[in-house]
């Protein structure tokens, strides 16, 4: 049986109990450690997230009361907020058990356990705790939509007159429903420019996805764009939604788009024209609201004039075209880029 992927601390000052719950939880858990003096507690939740904590309620020799344990729970609680904290109590210790259910333990096992009840009380309390994690995890992504929304260029360094340049355009054309093509050499910042417009239209709560178009086969074109039926073709196992789909009342940003073959080229252009497309293996075509914004780093109108990318399409996807000015001829940037990422570096890695 392969180890649950998961942090468990055992605090109680009686070294028997101690050795007997580690060796059993040992065997279903990635790490168990375990303290003989809660004092340590504060340490280690600083180093380390503990999804379950199994706590004893009384750390005096002689004393029943429970106020230990009381105590800890809180603390472990301010400090750590998403772990679960199961009370390990004696028989005698179930009513002061139950009042520290109330204060937010999880739950309590009683001296001496049943090893069943002891491993499904963990895994309920260590389910508890991901779903913790997870909803605080969500949570702080809203706030930093709300924040994106009051800053909508801050993934953008510059301060020259080329790159407010880009900014204004940014404003001017987020709120409009049209098509956009950003041009630019590579590294000049092209899908930040398009979640800078997603960030700033009337989609911005909805989905931002991506597709390198310079990256997918012909095999796979259809089949990452549109999607597929099980069955439909020999590694289609399950049935697959596409970009276009998963994009639905949001923004696709399709990068790369000068690298597309002509015959992919005529595919896309439907696709676009109609917002509408239809599965591989499908007979039902599905009708999208889906905001376009491509991107290429080569000269597209060279290209249509050699005949190697249809007109047809660009006039579809370049309803606005934004020009990006390589860092060349934006050269007062440098510095300010330079200081960004050097704090980008320096929380990424803890170094000064």
């Amino acid at each position: 049986m392969a180890k649950t992927k998961s942090n468990i601390l055992i605090v109680d000052d009686d070294e028997h109990i101690l050795l007997s719950a580690k060796m059993f939880l040992d065997q279903y858990f990635s790490l168990v450690n375990s303290i003989t003096n809660p004092g340590n507690l504060e340490d280690l939740l600083d180093k380390a997230f503990y999804s379950v904590v199994l706590l004893d309620m009384n750390f005096r020799h002689g004393d029943t009361s429970g106020n230990d344990g009381m105590k800890w729970l809180k603390k472990i609680r301010e400090i750590s907020p998403e772990t679960s904290i199961i009370l390990i109590t004696a028989y005698g210790g179930i009513q002061t058990a139950v009042e520290a259910i109330k204060l937010g333990a999880f739950d309590f096992v009683i001296k001496p356990w049943e090893n069943e009840k002891l491993l499904a009380t963990v895994l309920a309390a260590l389910q508890l705790s991901q779903e913790k994690k997870e909803n605080h995890l969500l949570k702080g992504q809203r706030a930093l939509i709300s924040s994106d929304l009051a800053h909508p260029y801050d993934d953008i360094v510059g301060e020259s007159k080329e790159i407010k340049t880009v900014f204004k355009t940014i404003e001017k054309v987020a709120a409009t429903p049209a098509e956009i093509l950003i041009l630019g050499e590579n590294g000049t910042g092209k899908e930040l420019v398009a979640r800078a417009i997603h960030k700033a239209s009337d989609r911005a709560d909805q989905v931002f996805i991506s597709v390198d178009l310079g990256a997918l086969s012909e095999n796979l074109f259809e089949s990452e764009l549109f999607g597929h039926k099980k069955g439909s073709f020999t590694d289609a196992q399950s049935d697959r939604i596409g970009r276009f789909e998963a994009a639905n009342k949001g923004t696709l940003f399709l990068d790369e788009i000068g690298n597309l073959p002509p015959p992919l080229q005529a595919k896309l252009l439907t696709s676009i024209q109609n917002k509408v497309f239809t599965p591989i293996g499908s007979n039902t075509p599905i009708e999208v609201d889906v905001r376009i914004i491509c991107a290429t780093n080569q000269n597209i109108k060279q290209m249509v004039s050699e005949g190697k990318f249809r007109q047809d399409l660009l006039y579809r996807i370049n309803t606005v075209e934004i020009q990006l000015p390589p860092l060349r001829n934006r050269i007062q940037d440098i510095p300010i880029l330079s200081d960004h990422f050097l704090h980008v570096f320096k929380r990424k890695y803890n170094k000064r």
